[in-house]
């Protein structure tokens, strides 16, 4: 068996890292040389303000009163600049959005793998292309674009990373930090002649990027008060900067400034996904260079916010979020980023026709640059017979190109060169797509090629070792010998094909992986025959309706992924298996119980996802709730006939349930301190940590009889997932486990009903004797349902109370009892524990089922694999890397999702195997008889 787990295992990590680099992998190319425009820029230095969190509506937008929430920038984009909206992608995140605004390019796919903090590859910056750069802000932006600088001429002040605290009473100060420290920098350098002389130089940017309207949105929301006073002070704190920095050089009019945001926010408080709350983000645009206001009578767009923001006559111009980057390096005259893809903004230009002519002629180049390079590095690795380039700029249309805008310009036909350069920049990011995506068909096609192969070798096993539908045939050595040579050479040919080409090491693994796989299958070629000729001997009928129930019930687990509802209707056909199997003749009161609770558990997948709103009484409800079932269970406990018990078995239940009185107790008073500006109470954390080590452990005391560990169980995860709830989610488990409970009661009616074997009595069932591997059965169609059963729990677990595959639905709140401040990793670790416990809480009630119904868990384990596997094969081909990109994370997160759910059953199985069979003996007080 080892084997075979570790051939499993080893074959999925092999198809879940394959997605990463089929549609994931880093589309940055380098070695292109830097592009700049050849004529003077119309600024000297500037100044870019990013209010980090701040939403466009939240920004422009006037309050009840019809005043302007930023008074001095509302009257900057009346009087003085150029404003829009700046449209950003998803993921929305603050690396990402810093990098688009300052890099120009979108975020790299590949960083999945380096968490938050930094881009995984090295990349150009307007500020590495400028003289200097100034920062000040947040320690987890600033040295992101300092450590990819060349040379040391990005300068950095932050605060310590202790600052950006949810719970403090407030995070303006965030701001009002950045702010002073500017003032104080400029007063400096007065007396300081390297400094004063360096702020003079051309090319010089400086950059505050004010953290607290995020961090106010993310503990507050951003309809609440401190959001939108952090706005006014923001506003109040920029026109201080601004008027500071004019005195400074003497008003000579050589400064351009730029305030944005990296992303907006959603209404209860979380970003990262494609909502256009978090996806609109400000722009106001103004001194050195830039346009004035430009009336208009009417404009269109297809939202309503000019109306809304009483802005219908001023012209709004919009930009991607990555074209602020080519538009700064434009005002200032530096070099494009090497990187990046956006497409300098000219209507926020105000020069000559010929520097927007020029300017553009540059973004054109730049991007071109690009596309040059990725073209030859994959002319380069494939064989030139096989070589298919992209024929819209091949090596003829490029000079062409370049040609006839070059004589655009020389003649002053400046709108004309202007939108060749648009059709060449839009011809080099196509060309660029293409040259990133030019082996996916292939790689994909060799991956699914091997799932195929995997999930029919994996039925194969199940058909021959756990039922008696093929009968064991002597192999043939010479067949096999001729099949073995097959095999290898076919693996050769294709080894050789990849090493001509110089593929990376990864490809060899894709490409070999079929191979083995298929040898495996097609060596059982005698017992295929044998099966089919008992398949077909069965009645067609039946199974034909057998291979229908089960595809329609893999579709729906697939649709669930995408509408959670699926999962309400998939439970409320489970309220009715009593009665289609007429089970309900013999137990009719577990069925009727076994109904409601089915019926119970399907109103959770219709109720909005959770965090959107706290609702600390319902959590506090769930609380006082499990006390009350764990009263009653410990009185039927004290009650029941057998009389072995032990009174220190007792006590760990009393333990356990003050455990849970806690827990309850601190998630209200936590939230009531946080409401009241009081900051998380120490002594809350300290219970919270505690509870969370000694709950395991304290579970692990309890008898090992099935029903008292599993309520045991129930107990223990209970007071950790209190502590991590913030609304109705904290009932899930008790309904949950109240469904898993009647479920191990109903497998044991089923059992009687199929006459598969008698009915062990449940109460005296011991998890600890069970492993009597004689006792083990062949497999039965009603165990295919079983292993359905199982899976389609697990992922009611996981969207039960919500789309756990969407960053956004991480509501920080929810890690309140733990700790407030900012740290990605513990709140990432807590929260990925508030999603397993429901898991936990199915895994070991099937540990149980497979106990009490005297199965093997390897062939159930199977059954279960071979499902997730036709499921992960669904999901692979709807991985998606274009559209919005919320769609292009929810296709990721599906199938890793879906991959890992296999390694992570494996996982769950040998975490419920020790939580259900493992008891820690404590020294008893024996006494002694005189």
């Amino acid at each position: 068996i080892p084997v075979f787990i570790l051939a499993g295992i080893l074959v999925h990590c092999v198809f879940l890292v394959s997605i990463f680099d089929i549609y994931f992998s880093s589309p940055l190319v380098h070695g292109m040389t830097p592009q700049q425009t050849p004529l003077p820029p119309p600024a000297k230095r500037l100044v870019l303000f990013v209010a980090d969190g701040l939403r466009a509506d939240s920004l422009y937008e006037l309050d009840s009163s019809g005043t302007p929430r930023a008074p001095y920038l509302r009257s900057i984009l009346e009087n003085n600049g150029s404003w829009g909206i700046s449209h950003t992608r998803v993921p929305t995140e603050s690396r990402p959005g810093h990098v688009a605004l300052i890099a120009g390019f979108y975020e790299d796919v590949s960083a999945v793998a380096k968490g938050w903090k930094e881009n995984p590859v090295e990349f150009d910056s307007v500020f590495n292309e400028s003289k200097y750069t100034w920062s000040w802000g947040s320690p987890d932006i600033l040295p992101m674009f300092a450590k990819g600088a060349t040379g040391d001429h990005v300068y950095t002040f932050c605060y310590a990373a202790e600052s950006e605290d949810f719970g403090a009473e407030d995070a303006a100060k965030l701001d009002t930090w950045v702010f002073d420290h500017v003032k104080s920098f400029f007063n400096s350098s007065r007396s300081n002649q390297t400094l004063f002389s360096a702020l003079n130089e051309e090319k010089v940017v400086l950059f505050l990027h004010l953290l607290g309207i995020d961090t106010n949105g993310h503990a507050h929301r951003p309809n609440s008060r401190e959001y939108q006073e952090n706005i006014k002070q923001v506003d109040e704190g920029v026109q201080e900067i601004a008027s500071l920095i004019d005195d400074f050089y003497g008003n000579d009019g050589k400064t351009a400034f730029i305030l944005t945001s990296d992303h907006g926010m959603t209404d209860w408080g979380s970003h990262g996904a494609g909502h256009p709350s978090e996806t609109l983000t400000p722009l106001i645009v103004w001194g050195a260079g830039v346009n004035y206001p430009q009336k208009v009578t009417s404009q269109f767009f297809e939202d309503n916010f000019l109306k809304e923001w009483k802005l219908e006559n001023l012209k709004r111009l919009d930009v991607n979020q990555a074209d602020i980057a080519p538009l700064m390096a434009s005002l200032i005259g530096v070099p494009f980023p090497l990187n990046s893809v956006g497409t300098l903004p000219l209507e926020y230009l105000n020069s000559s026709a010929l520097y927007k002519a020029e300017s553009m002629f540059t973004n054109a180049i730049q991007i071109l640059e690009q596309f040059k390079v990725k073209m030859s590095q994959k002319k380069e690795t494939t064989l030139s017979f096989l070589f298919t380039p992209f024929k819209p700029l091949s090596a003829s249309e490029q000079i062409n190109f370049l040609k006839r805008i070059r004589l655009y310009i020389q003649q002053q036909k400046y709108d004309e060169a202007v939108s060749m350069c648009k059709t060449l920049i839009n011809l080099a990011l196509e060309g660029l797509s293409y040259y990133h995506t030019y082996d996916r068909l292939f790689l994909g096609l060799s991956i699914a090629v091997g799932f195929v192969g995997w999930t029919t070798y994996v039925i194969l096993i199940i058909i021959k070792a756990h039922t008696n539908l093929t009968k064991t045939v002597p192999a043939d050595k010479k067949k096999s010998t001729i099949l073995f040579y097959g095999f290898a050479s076919a693996g050769m040919i294709i080894a050789f094909f990849l090493l001509i080409q110089k593929c990376p090491w990864t490809y060899y693994i894709y490409c070999l992986l079929p191979v083995p796989v298929w040898y495996a299958v097609v060596k059982e070629i005698p017992a295929i025959q044998d099966l089919a000729t008992n398949v077909l001997s069965l009645h067609v009928g039946q199974s034909v309706g057998f291979l229908l129930v089960c595809i329609l019930g893999i579709e729906i687990l697939v649709f669930s992924f995408f509408y959670r509802s699926a999962l309400t209707v998939g439970l409320l056909v489970f309220a009715g298996w009593p009665v289609i199997t007429q089970l309900w003749i013999q137990a009719k009161t577990k069925a009727l119980i076994w109904t409601l609770l089915c019926v119970l558990l399907a109103i959770f997948p219709l109720m909005p996802v959770v965090g959107r709103e706290a609702n600390v009484p319902l959590v506090i409800a769930a609380g006082l709730l499990t006390l009350l079932i764990s009263s009653f269970s410990l009185a039927s406990l004290c009650k029941s006939e057998y009389k072995y018990r032990n009174n220190e078995d007792l006590k760990v239940y009393f333990y356990q349930m003050f455990s849970v009185a806690l827990s309850t107790y601190v998630v209200g008073s936590t939230h009531n301190s946080l409401k009241i500006k009081q900051g998380l109470p120490i002594m809350n954390q300290i219970i919270s940590w505690i509870t969370l080590v000694s709950s395991p452990v304290l579970l692990l005391l309890s008898p090992t009889f099935l029903f008292e560990r599993l309520f045991s169980i129930l107990l223990s995860l209970m007071s950790i997932y209190l502590l991590l709830s913030t609304g109705y989610e904290a009932l899930f488990p008790l309904a949950l486990f109240g469904l898993m409970f009647m479920w191990i009661n109903m497998e044991q009616e089923a059992l009687q009903h199929y006459g598969l074997s008698l009915k062990p009595k449940l109460a005296v069932f011991n998890f600890t004797c069970a492993m009597d591997i004689t006792q083990f059965r062949q497999l039965h169609l009603d165990d295919v349902r079983r292993s359905f059963f199982f899976v389609f729990f697990i992922v009611t677990a996981f969207f039960g109370t919500g789309n756990i595959a969407s960053i956004n639905s991480f509501d920080p709140a929810s890690v309140y009892c733990f700790l407030t401040v900012f740290s990605p990793f513990m709140m990432g670790g807590l929260l990925i524990l508030k999603v397993a416990i429901p898991f936990v809480l199915v895994s070991c009630a099937f540990e149980a089922v497979q106990v009490t119904t005297q199965l093997s868990s390897k062939s159930l384990f199977l059954i279960v694999l071979v499902i997730s596997d036709i499921m992960a094969l669904h999901f692979f081909f709807l991985v998606k890397d274009y559209g919005s990109w919320l769609d292009i994370g929810t296709s990721i997160s599906h199938y890793v999702l879906v991959m890992s759910l296999t390694i992570f059953m494996m996982v769950m199985n040998g975490l419920a195997q020790l939580l259900t069979t493992q008891r820690i003996g404590l020294p008893r007080r024996t006494k002694h008889h005189s």
